[in-house]
């Protein structure tokens, strides 16, 4: 029996027709079924590499490097080689291709500044699956919550950049609820309050309405900091907006600022209380924007915060579900970066005070001299395909002390804009990992959206 089917999504306009999936179903099984997503925005697998070689070096492993199943993933969205967050999120979440700029709609849904213009239907997501079954859902993030991927889990919309109206389609009974969520994620962590508030406050809202105070109003309790995030009732349904927008890289991360692994484990413990399990999707989302400043250091970084906040999952599901029979991980990326590894260099090993290490100079690995280009000048070990910092004419005669500073970006082959930021993603496939409650779907090479089919038959959603 489809539960779900025809569901009204009431959330405007752009869905003024209902919500219409095919890829629902009823989970009828007594014991519990917990999924953890896993997604590291942007983390292509040379950025994988290259985080590992920063962390440990090269004969290391990660985390990730010890997930006992693994696949290769394509990510070309419905219209684009090269796809964005949202429809990759969203073919991970509902099994259905969606054009660039859309959040968990069909193929027919383009992007538009005013959705009623668009065509399309809103497709059922892993999340509201799990709602429908009865289970905890949590959405845990570094990004806005109201951000592309995040949203994905939660949201229907045409343009991802409506970043109000994603906040609103979260607020039980309010103005633009999303229906299918019933009485609302149970646990949200991350950034980005200035969707949730008016300008009155400091927000981004024209509509007068405070987010936060109604979300509390449906029994929500709200925390800013990492002291509250810790004090606060297990028993309640959380919200956590922990600054305006983004939170900070990890390399920049400020005293009372829970990390994504604190985040992680906040949300765990509250979701495994729910007898028919849970749904948690967890977004290390910096790494990408790192990437998009060449800005290799903090992306590394972020990647290795999120490295942790797996083994730190993987520590608290065990305490309940030692050999996870009844827990399905999945770590994966929505698409890749430009980055690469340049030259025949010498292998580094993990990077440390005294060793630049990945972020370092391309040296030989005969002599250990540094490799120079055809201008007679070094260059560093990690490049980009595109990007801001492209030196024109003579290059600069580059140190190790200059290319592994915190806000060093990294020279690009092809110059985009003179603004950070402007480097693109990858269309190169991404990594998958996975492991405990049925792993062993994921293999080979897989389409994103296949990805989604292996999730709800594991979990019986």
């Amino acid at each position: 029996m489809k539960k779900v089917a025809g569901l009204a999504l009431l959330i405007g306009a752009a869905l003024a027709a209902g919500c219409n999936s095919s890829n629902d179903s009823d989970s009828a099984s007594s014991t519990p079924k917990n999924v953890i997503f896993f997604l590291g925005d942007g983390m292509g697998i040379t950025t994988l590499t290259a985080s590992r070689i920063y962390s440990v070096g090269e004969e290391g492993s990660l985390t990730i490097d010890t997930l006992p199943e693994s696949a290769f993933i394509k990510t070309f969205s419905n219209d684009s080689q090269v796809t964005d967050s949202a429809p990759s999120m969203s073919a991970y979440m509902t099994g259905v291709k969606s054009n660039n700029g859309v959040i968990s709609m069909d193929a027919a849904a383009t992007q538009q500044d005013d959705c009623s213009k668009s065509a399309g239907k809103g497709v059922t997501t892993l999340l509201e699956l799990a709602k429908q079954a009865g289970r905890a859902t949590g959405v845990v993030t570094t990004t806005r919550v109201t951000h592309a991927t995040p949203a994905a889990t939660y949201a229907h919309l045409c343009n991802r950049d409506l970043e109000n109206d994603i906040a609103a389609q979260l607020v039980p009974g309010g103005a633009g609820y999303n229906a299918a969520l019933k009485d609302g994620v149970d646990v949200v962590l991350g950034g980005g309050s200035r969707h949730f508030l008016p300008e009155s406050e400091k927000g981004k809202r024209r509509d007068g309405r405070n987010l936060i105070t109604e979300m509390q109003a449906q029994g929500y309790q709200y925390v800013s900091n990492e002291s509250e995030l810790k004090a606060a009732s297990g028993d309640k349904k959380l919200l956590g907006l922990f600054g305006s927008s983004h939170m900070n890289y990890e390399l920049d991360r400020q005293s009372g600022e829970p990390s994504l692994a604190e985040m992680t484990v906040s949300a765990l413990s509250r979701l495994t209380s729910n007898q028919k399990g849970y749904f948690l999707m967890v977004e290390g989302g910096r790494i990408d924007h790192a990437l998009h400043d060449t800005n290799a250091k903090r992306a590394l970084v972020d990647t290795i915060a999120f490295d942790d906040a797996i083994k730190a999952a993987l520590d608290e599901v065990k305490k309940s579900d030692p050999d996870l029979k009844n827990t399905l991980i999945v770590v994966t990326a929505d698409h890749d970066h430009t980055l690469v590894l340049n030259g025949y260099a010498k292998r580094t090993g993990k990077t440390t005070a005294d060793n630049p290490g990945v972020l370092g100079l391309v040296k030989s690995y005969s002599d250990g001299t540094p490799t120079l280009d055809k201008q007679g000048n070094p260059y560093t070990i990690i490049g980009f395909g595109n990007g801001h910092n492209r030196v024109e004419g003579a290059r600069q005669n580059l140190d190790e002390a200059t290319v592994s500073a915190d806000d060093y970006t990294q020279e690009a082959v092809v110059r985009i804009s003179d603004v950070a930021g402007s480097e693109t993603h990858g269309g190169t496939d991404v990594f998958l990992g996975a492991i405990g409650l049925g792993a062993e779907r994921f293999h080979g090479s897989m389409d994103n959206t296949a990805v989604f089919t292996a999730v709800k038959a594991a979990a019986e959603l």
